[in-house]
């Protein structure tokens, strides 16, 4: 039988008998670290982070292929209910349906913190598939010994399958978190090509890369409502072999007094975006990268459903 895994296909009948393959949600309230997780877990950054909260508006998948299992991951954007605008009520919409379609489900939280925010997330979570409590950020702990008291008292709040305290920025214990999804997985062929890290495509990923860029070095200066829009995408094989990607995005901001915010003095903030997206992009794309960045405006779009979705929000 050919092996269609190697050779970019699906597997069928025996070869992987006893295999496993499933789709695991990760969710949390925002900032508990959920994006550097999926980072780590993978090996590789698809999935933005900053340190401000809502950076992941969009589920975000992460292949990882292992001789056993295949896991795809799906990080959603933090649960919350602070804005009101069709945004936000579509990224969650996204979490919710997300929940409904996978065969497990990692709830992160931060060590040491548990309050109503991350309550009121364990309460979306289904009753009738396991669910995994990850506990972040172990390595920030001041008291060590105060782990596992505050393991106890998170776990009176749900029936969890496992619980296991990781650190995702510096890869502690993530092999012992992949070993405790795994048996609950389906026995299923894998689903994706084993070289295969995420099913999104480049141009969703330059997007992605943008606006992480503009989330870093913006900070709290940071309009709420914007958007990245790639309004084209082209690519090209060099005379020298190499691939090329040209792209051109446009920030989309809801105010003209905003522009002058993210574009800086003389333009030295969107050329500092651009440039290090570039950077990312081409290291990602393993191609050269040719990029332009502007700033638009674009009034009320995060409240208009048809330009949510017109933008990717579902």
């Amino acid at each position: 039988m050919i092996d269609l895994l190697n050779s970019g296909g699906l597997l069928t009948g025996n070869e992987h008998e006893g295999y496993r393959c499933g789709f695991v949600a990760i969710v949390g309230q925002p900032n508990v670290g959920k994006s550097t997780l999926m980072n780590h877990l993978i090996g590789q950054k698809l999935s933005i982070t900053s340190r401000k909260a809502q950076t992941t508006r969009h589920r975000i998948t992460g292949i990882l292929t292992s001789e056993s299992a295949q896991f795809v991951f799906v990080d959603t954007p933090g649960f919350q209910k602070r804005f009101r605008n069709a945004l936000n009520q579509a990224m969650n919409k996204s979490v919710t349906s997300t929940l409904a379609d996978v065969d497990a489900i990692l709830f992160v939280v931060e060590a040491g913190r548990f309050g109503p925010a991350d309550q009121a997330v364990l309460e979306l979570l289904p009753k009738d598939r396991p669910v995994l409590l990850v506990i972040n950020k172990v390595d920030t702990l001041a008291d060590k010994g105060s782990l596992f008291p505050f393991i106890e008292d998170v776990a009176k709040h749900f029936n969890f399958a496992a619980i296991v305290p990781v650190s995702a920025q510096k890869g502690l214990k993530l092999d012992v978190l992949v070993a405790a999804i795994e048996p609950l997985l389906p026995e299923s062929v894998p689903m994706f090509a084993e070289d295969q890290i995420t099913d999104r495509n480049e141009r969703f990923l330059a997007s992605e890369i943008i606006r992480e860029k503009i989330f870093r070095m913006m900070g709290e200066e940071l309009p709420y409502v914007m958007a990245v829009e790639i309004e084209k995408f082209e690519e090209e094989t060099l005379a020298d072999g190499r691939e090329l990607r040209r792209i051109y995005a446009a920030i989309l901001v809801d105010r003209e007094n905003q522009k002058p915010i993210l574009i800086g003095k003389n333009g030295t903030k969107l050329k500092k975006i651009a440039t290090d997206a570039r950077i990312d992009m081409e290291k990602l794309f393993d191609a050269k990268v040719h990029l332009e960045v502007w700033v638009k405006v674009k009034s009320g779009w995060a409240d208009d459903t048809r330009l949510v979705r017109q933008f990717g929000y579902e």
